[in-house]
C-alpha cells in the first residue's frame, strides 16, 4: 500500500530539542528569553516542546544565541516514536 498522509493516520511528529541544548549549556528560560528578545511564554513553549507552528524568526534567534543549526533544534520522530 502506498504511504500517504491521506492513507496513513500516524505519520510522526517534529520534536524540539531546545530543553536538551539549554540544560547542557546551563541556560534557564528567563535567560534565554532575554537573550533572544521574546517573552518568557514563547521560550517556555519551545522548551516544553509545545509549539504547534514554527516561527522561523524565533528559530533563527535561538540558533544565533546557541550558535547552532536548525537541525540541531528539530528532530523528526516517525510513527511509533522512531527517529
Amino acid at each position: 500500500m502506498e504511504s500517504s498522509i491521506l492513507l496513513k493516520r500516524e505519520y510522526g511528529a517534529v520534536c524540539l530539542r531546545l530543553r536538551e541544548m539549554m540544560d547542557r549549556r546551563g541556560i534557564n528560560r528567563n535567560q534565554m528569553a532575554r537573550r533572544v528578545g521574546v517573552r518568557f511564554e514563547v521560550v517556555d513553549k519551545w522548551y516544553r516542546d509545545e509549539v504547534e507552528k514554527l516561527d522561523l524568526d524565533v528559530l533563527a534567534r535561538l540558533c544565533f544565541v546557541l550558535d547552532c543549526q536548525p537541525g540541531e533544534l528539530l528532530a523528526y520522530r516517525g510513527p511509533g516514536g522512531r527517529a
